[in-house]
């Protein structure tokens, strides 16, 4: 009876256990919840909308802001940095796969092959993009859908000339009187893979075109 007695207790000491660490966790994940901005993670009013443009990039065509960033970023904006999707999705998409918290990663602004740019992360924030806390916290970073898949990896003309635009915009907005790319994460134009070794993003076609991006943005901004 005692034996019978004991593994009762048993039992109910394990489900008392189970029921602590579930409020445990729901208690962490409320708490978190509660830290994030109120206009992420939701879709937003008309509004609501042109109030975020009205801090950002007035180029943005769609916002599905992440939960996947830091409020706010710590440092001031001083560099862009650059990266393809090795996909070709529309903005919509690519907001259901940053919206994912499991996914960890983010990226300010997104470009469509269509052209289209999107916001996920206010430029205030640091979005989650280039495996270097350091870099993402002084950059605005940049996604570009790919139109070929594989190979060179690349972009529509039509993406990348409202990349150029869109870097120029940035750049103005926040006192970035020109881009230098550098070759290496010296420039304040910077790529994906000069922070992680085990990638090629942005993809042999965006790497080649760094160099012809930062002129054509310098000269934009000094009116040439």
């Amino acid at each position: 009876m005692k034996e019978s007695k004991d593994s009762f207790l048993d039992v109910w000491l394990l489900l008392a256990g189970l029921c602590v660490m579930a409020g445990v966790v729901l208690w962490a994940c409320l708490v978190n919840r509660a830290q994030l901005p109120e206009l992420v993670g939701r879709t937003l009013t008309e509004e609501e909308k042109e109030a975020v443009i009205a801090r950002n990039s007035p180029l943005t065509d769609y916002i599905y802001l992440s939960p996947n960033a830091d409020f706010p970023r710590a440092e001031e904006i001083k560099k862009i940095t650059i990266h393809h999707m090795a996909e070709d999705l529309d903005p919509e998409r690519l907001g259901l796969v940053f919206g994912n918290r499991d996914r960890q990663a983010s990226a300010n602004y997104a470009i469509g092959t269509d052209g289209r740019v999107a916001l996920y992360v206010e430029e205030d924030n640091r979005a989650w993009t280039s495996s270097s806390r350091e870099n993402d916290h002084q950059a605005v970073t940049i996604e570009v859908a790919n139109d070929e898949i594989g190979g060179d990896w690349h972009v529509s003309d039509t993406a990348y000339e409202t990349l150029i635009e869109l870097c120029v915009d940035i750049c103005r907005r926040n006192g970035i009187q020109e881009l230098v790319y550098t070759g290496d994460a010296e420039g304040n134009l910077t790529i994906h893979k000069f922070f992680n070794e085990d990638t090629e993003c942005p993809g042999p076609y965006l790497e080649s075109r760094m160099p012809d991006i930062a002129r054509e943005v310098t000269e934009r901004l000094k009116g040439a």
